[in-house]
């Protein structure tokens, strides 16, 4: 009789994280809109590359592209994160910076940025600038096992000098 009555307890207790995870997800969801962005969840489906870009004042402007399972509609989504905006980019590296580097296939992320044909960009901070939907205040979170998101991946803004303030 005891193991019925077990189980009910771990059934509520799952039951009622799920409830409070939900609710914090769509708590963010509404941060992401009001920051101007599209929210978007997912399971990372390969570990994260890199990807060469474009030098501006001397600084290249590299990515991480990371695949995606969309938790919404089960499509598979790239996301190119931009390593300037990760605490651990070093502008000579050909390596996906930390903390980006420590993402892995099976991790659960969130992210607020702008979606693209295909996926999705724009997943950090806007530097202080109002939020539009060009230039949203976008994150890249990983959703811990309790259901909250942890801190942003992309929120360094050591190189926001390169973009002036709009």
């Amino acid at each position: 009789m005891n193991k019925p009555r077990h189980f009910h307890i771990q059934c509520a207790a799952l039951c009622a994280l799920l409830v409070n995870s939900g609710d914090a997800m769509a708590d963010d969801g509404a941060d992401c809109q009001a920051a101007a962005g599209t929210f978007l969840t997912g399971i990372v489906q390969s570990a994260p590359t890199f990807a060469h870009g474009q030098a501006l004042h001397g600084i290249e402007l590299s990515h991480t592209h990371v695949t995606l399972l969309d938790d919404a509609d089960s499509q598979i989504y790239v996301i190119a994160v931009d390593n300037v905006f990760a605490s651990g980019y070093l502008p000579q590296q050909e390596v996906v910076p930390a903390p980006l580097d420590g993402i892995h296939a099976g991790d659960h992320l969130e992210l607020c940025g702008i979606p693209y044909q295909g996926g999705m960009h724009w997943v950090h901070t806007n530097c202080g600038d109002q939020p539009t939907v060009q230039d949203p205040n976008g994150w890249l979170k990983e959703l811990l096992p309790d259901g909250t998101s942890g801190a942003n991946l992309e929120g360094s803004t050591k190189y926001c000098y390169l973009w002036p303030k709009k």
